[in-house]
């Protein structure tokens, strides 16, 4: 049995300190790489980059809406011409800078607000699909997974990874709870390490209201801004590997 281990990274920004890329590059397998639009500097994205390569970690680009200030959390009512070149913009630049450190860039994983808009607005979805495409027909796609994005996404052609999040709380339609809500983030490294194994073994994890969802994932993220989250990591992926289950990236069957 396989499955990714997924991390956004890259995301400091000047003397603004966010996470500890280095760190969590010694365990994931993927790393989604901000490309300036919600957080990351150019001299920071390429430290990164280049500290992926040196791991032999998978690269992806983590596009955004245009919203330093809001972290790429508030939803953007773009047109689509706006929303496309937004993209294509984002990637070309992760392209150019991950060439300079040796390596690819392989997939694309949105970010924040764009990431939970997408999984259910048709229009805006097909605009993130469309400005894929136009670039690289290979790149991957990484979505929530059981949303509608990735029928979408599989039905334009895209290679689609169904992702799920081992820091998150989950309603029981299998939607993330807004982090605004209690239960939305989870800090627990034990805990999460568990219902992951869960996921991983069965092919479900336990919603906040103690249902169970059934989630079908080919990667699971930890989100690298988290507090604790190299312990979170790091301990996810002793009792994954510790159960026979083998961390690999999605793009490597690809």
């Amino acid at each position: 049995m396989n499955i990714d281990l997924n991390s956004d990274l890259g995301e400091s920004f000047g003397a603004w300190r966010m996470g500890d890329d280095a760190s969590m590059l010694a365990v994931v397998s993927s790393a989604n790489v901000a490309c300036g639009f919600h957080a990351g500097d150019p001299a920071g994205i390429l430290a990164t980059l280049r500290s992926a390569a040196a791991q032999g970690v998978c690269i992806g680009a983590h596009v955004s809406y245009p919203d330093l200030v809001g972290f790429g959390r508030r939803n953007m009512d773009m047109s689509s011409a706006d929303l496309q070149a937004t993209v294509i913009y984002q990637i070309g630049a992760l392209q150019g800078l991950a060439a300079a450190a040796g390596t690819r860039v392989r997939y694309v994983k949105p970010h924040g607000a764009l990431y939970n808009f997408i999984a259910h607005d048709r229009r805006q979805a097909d605009d993130v699909i469309a400005a894929v495409k136009a670039l690289d027909r290979a790149l991957g796609l990484v979505v929530l997974a059981g949303s509608a994005l990735a029928g979408w996404a599989r039905e334009a052609g895209l290679h689609t990874i169904e992702e799920a999040f081992a820091d998150r709380g989950y309603r029981a339609d299998g939607s993330l709870v807004p982090r605004n809500q209690p239960g939305a983030v989870l800090h627990d490294p034990e805990a999460v390490a568990t219902r992951m194994l869960q996921l991983a073994r069965e092919g479900t994890v336990t919603a906040v209201d103690g249902s169970i969802v059934r989630i079908a994932a080919d990667s699971i993220c930890v989100h690298g801004d988290s507090p604790g989250a190299v312990a979170m990591a790091q301990r996810l992926r002793e009792r994954l590997t510790g159960e026979g289950i083998t961390i690999r990236s999605f793009m490597d069957a690809a």
